[in-house]
């Protein structure tokens, strides 16, 4: 459940650190003004103080949105914790200052100013603590558990589930071993999670149980095997992780991350599994989809008035499409063909003088206009601007069987537009084409690499030969 609510706890931790701020100003003004302890000079009035700690809270929070401080971080240490609640605020102090002295502020009190860092890292760092105690203990009770599959019952896995026994603080649990030659542990190592099947059983083991992520603990000698476990894992959505007894087979980017004090290597690096490109993209996409909405309006009336005086039906078709984390949600557009059944607008392609468009709706879908109420997508959080081009659910269960690596594009939120769409593949076009394109921009995905897309999209224009 909690890990369900990682969003909320992300807010509630920004919300409690602006409120400890506030508390930390109020104790500095004592101690610095009201406690006789510290001699000072007239300080300005009580106020003037209020609207600088309060600037001074948003600028930390701003920050440590920037710097992925309120990431999940179960695997760190809490000196990593300390070193950000340092950096955090000793910048936004600089900041600070750099605003007073802009606006010519020579009277607030260094000194005070000074005092109050102090305060707030000491402050911070404490309930930082407490917080970080209290999900531990939390943790070792059974509770936000994640839950990892180790392939391999052999030295590496049995030695990978020891170490991990080792932290219970960190909140997982092996649910099994997968062993391809041996069907239970010696007698030593009874103890341990049984194993609950082979290793070609992946597939149907993942779809009957709740499996976070994979741990792949295979000896060097069956590296030929890796390749289908990553596609299945793929497949599926599930993330896998590699202890690295092998050097020799990485199937795409690879990094380095430590788990339970093993190195491991993580087969998909996702740049937008940061919290602050998350965040950077979500307001891009925001502003973006607002302008736009703004600047078509006159279109989108033109076209609702055409839709509405030329075939009777609804204005807007809404289809159901799978998107970020294979959740469904329903795709807006406007309707550019005859009324269909639902059976046949959920399972069957659109074709060349397919003789279910309307006259309108031709037009519209080769000039791309019906693709305008997804900016209303956009805004409701179901798609960004740019992403992989979402599918209907029917095609998407095709789809994963026949092409290597298609779920990967649901690591990420669909787009209106994409790589795939700006490099010409659209309509009836090689799928695995656009998925390597897809998975392409999912791992190179930057700003800047968005602004390219969506430039290349405006400049080729929205006629499409192949949008039918």
């Amino acid at each position: 459940m909690i890990r369900q609510s990682q969003r909320f706890l992300t807010q509630l931790y920004a919300v409690v650190d602006f409120v400890c701020i506030q508390l930390v100003f109020l104790f500095s003004w004592w101690l610095k003004f009201n406690s006789g302890w510290i001699p000072y000079d007239s300080p300005l009035p009580f106020k003037h103080y209020v609207m600088w700690s309060v600037t001074y809270g948003i600028l930390a929070i701003g920050i440590s949105y920037f710097v992925n401080f309120y990431t999940p971080k179960r695997k760190k240490q809490f000196s990593f914790e300390v070193l950000k609640i340092v950096q955090v605020h000793s910048f936004s102090l600089l900041l600070l200052l750099s605003v007073l002295f802009i606006l010519k502020e020579v009277d607030v009190s260094r000194s005070y100013l000074l005092l109050f860092l102090v305060n707030n890292i000491l402050a911070i760092s404490l309930y930082r603590y407490m917080v970080k105690i209290s999900l531990k203990r939390f943790r070792q009770k059974g509770y936000n558990k994640q839950f990892v599959l180790i392939l391999g019952a052999g030295s590496l896995g049995r030695q990978f589930y020891s170490k991990l026994k080792q932290h219970p603080e960190l909140g997982y649990e092996v649910v099994g071993f997968l062993d391809d030659f041996q069907e239970k542990h010696e007698i030593s190592y009874q103890h341990y999670k049984p194993i609950i099947g082979t290793i070609d059983e992946l597939e149907s083991i993942l779809n009957k149980l709740i499996i976070d992520e994979v741990i792949i603990a295979l000896p060097l000698d069956a590296h030929r095997k890796f390749g289908s476990i990553i596609n299945v894992c793929e497949k599926i959505g599930v993330k896998t992780l590699i202890i690295p007894d092998f050097y020799d087979f990485l199937p795409s980017r690879p990094y380095f991350d430590n788990f339970a004090d093993m190195p491991l290597i993580n087969v998909r690096d996702i740049p937008l599994d940061e919290l602050r490109n998350r965040l950077f993209k979500r307001a891009f996409d925001i502003a973006f989809s607002s302008i736009a909405i703004l600047i078509t309006l006159p279109v989108m009336i033109a076209s609702v008035i055409a839709i509405k005086l030329t075939s009777p039906g609804p204005i807007i078709f809404k289809q159901e499409r799978v998107g970020l984390n294979r959740r469904r949600f329903m795709m807006y557009k406007f309707r550019s063909m005859n009324v269909l059944t639902e059976n046949a607008s959920n399972t069957e392609w659109t074709v060349e003088n397919d003789p279910r468009r309307t006259k309108v709706g031709t037009f519209l879908r080769k000039t791309s206009l019906d693709e305008l109420p997804q900016f209303f997508n956009v805004l409701f959080g179901h798609m960004s601007v740019v992403g992989p081009r979402p599918e209907r659910p029917f095609f998407v269960e095709q789809f994963k069987e026949e092409i290597p690596k298609y779920m990967v594009k649901h690591h990420i939120r669909p787009g209106i537009t994409g790589w795939a769409q700006s490099n010409g593949l659209r309509g009836d076009t090689s799928i695995e084409e656009r998925i390597k394109h897809d998975i392409f921009y999912i791992e190179n995905w930057t700003f800047l690499f968005d602004i390219k897309i969506i430039w290349r999209t405006i400049i080729n224009g929205f006629i499409n030969k192949n949008a039918y």
